[in-house]
């Protein structure tokens, strides 16, 4: 059940080393995904906003601005990438303008970060708080596999910069795969922009330098490209079929990049990284009979578990969960998560949304809930979600 959680050697073919597991804390206000979108819409001239990012200096004169958000392409994951991608490689050498990078958002999954960007605010204010989370009727919502129930605007409260943007006027379009139209997590994370729908790499590539070439007023494009972080998970980062999804990604680059139109720029970032976890490194509830005693619902991601506790059980579970993983994860209230400012500001409506207790997963370890969640999640290799920096630290490509 333990693990090299130090990252001292290359461990399981994603090439991380120790610096890849040092703790990184999400810079909100300062250099996150928050802070991406009121930055691209100060450029804009989209009034209420800041370019805290000071994204002005890369794109003086531009009206037109594009975001190519790459799921799972995390910053430590971008130069075991470039040997299949050389204009990724290149955009990453500052070749298509500037590179930098962002933190993600907390925790470091697909549903937080998406939603923290088309919000422009940490994820305690818009209540995407983890993969999955409860409701205050006990059931659990899943925010990739959800419609209309919870009804995403009362879920999700806050107006998202497409809809500020495109109230001033700009055109704001996003770019995702067809079956995404509608659905709970676009309508919490994009409401307000004109959906339009990309089946594979190329076709996004074509509807974004369509998107940007249209029109003479300001416009926001934003797309959306799942493959790469999808193949992580399932093989692994740098499994021949991650190659291959990173081989594509920069196909798509590359169409896009040779055919921005003259007033108009893209963005590449990214929600997360990924590390890969050996199956050894599995702590599974199923397991462990201790780590599930008094616990009565379990949500939120392998690398960021919360968990509900029974009344009067919580104290004992802590104990029963720092007891046994040890230095392979931090094991907190929900008070402690909050106050630590993970979330940003958490408002009590949301506060429930985070479990009783808080894992914290750190190195190559996961905290697995068999029975809890569908038993393909113990299949996975490649995991996201918490606090180092190889899933916090984000790219952010600009081309001109």
């Amino acid at each position: 059940m333990r693990s090299d959680i130090s990252g001292d050697a290359v461990v399981a073919g994603d090439r991380l080393l120790a610096d890849a597991f040092h703790v990184v804390r999400p810079a909100y206000g300062t250099g996150s995904l928050a802070d991406l979108l009121p930055s691209v819409c100060a450029v804009l001239g989209v009034p209420g906003t800041a370019d805290v990012l000071g994204l002005g200096r890369h794109l003086d004169g531009v009206r037109k601005v594009g975001v190519l958000l790459v799921d799972g392409l995390g910053a430590y994951q971008v130069p075991v990438a470039a040997p299949y991608a050389p204009v990724l490689a290149d955009l990453a050498a500052g070749g298509g303008g500037h590179a930098g990078t962002l933190t993600a958002a907390f925790p470091s999954t697909t549903p937080v970060s998406l939603v923290t960007v088309g919000t422009g605010v940490p994820p305690g204010a818009h209540g995407i708080l983890g993969f999955t989370a409860r409701r205050p009727d006990g059931r659990v919502v899943n925010h990739i596999h959800w419609d209309d129930d919870p009804d995403p605007r009362r879920w999700q409260p806050v107006p998202t910069r497409f809809e500020t943007a495109g109230a001033d006027g700009v055109a704001v379009t996003v770019i995702s795969r067809p079956e995404f139209a509608g659905s709970g997590l676009t309508v919490s994370a994009n409401r307000g922009a004109v959906f339009a729908g990309a089946k594979d790499a190329a076709a996004v590539a074509d509807r974004l330098v369509r998107a940007l070439g249209a029109g003479d007023g300001p416009a926001l494009v934003y797309a959306y490209h799942p493959d790469v972080d999808k193949r992580g998970h399932e093989d692994g980062v740098d499994a021949p079929s991650w190659r291959a999804a990173v081989r594509a990604l920069d196909g798509l680059l590359d169409r896009v990049v040779h055919r921005l139109p003259r007033d108009a720029a893209l963005l590449v970032v990214a929600d997360h990284g990924q590390l890969n976890v050996p199956a050894s490194a599995h702590f599974d509830m199923a397991d462990i009979p201790h780590l599930s005693a008094g616990v009565v619902a379990a949500t939120g991601d392998p690398r960021v578990r919360y968990l509900y506790a029974a009344d009067g059980a919580r104290d004992d579970l802590v104990a029963a969960w720092r007891e046994t993983l040890g230095a392979a994860a931090w094991v907190l209230t929900r008070e402690e998560a909050i106050d630590g400012g993970w979330y940003g500001p958490v408002p009590p409506a949301h506060a429930g949304r985070i479990g009783d207790v808080v894992v914290i997963c750190l190195g190559r370890v996961v905290a697995l809930a068999t029975g809890w969640e569908p038993p393909s999640v113990a299949k996975m290799v490649a995991y996201h979600g918490s606090v180092t920096a190889a899933e916090m630290t984000v790219p952010l490509l600009v081309v001109r």
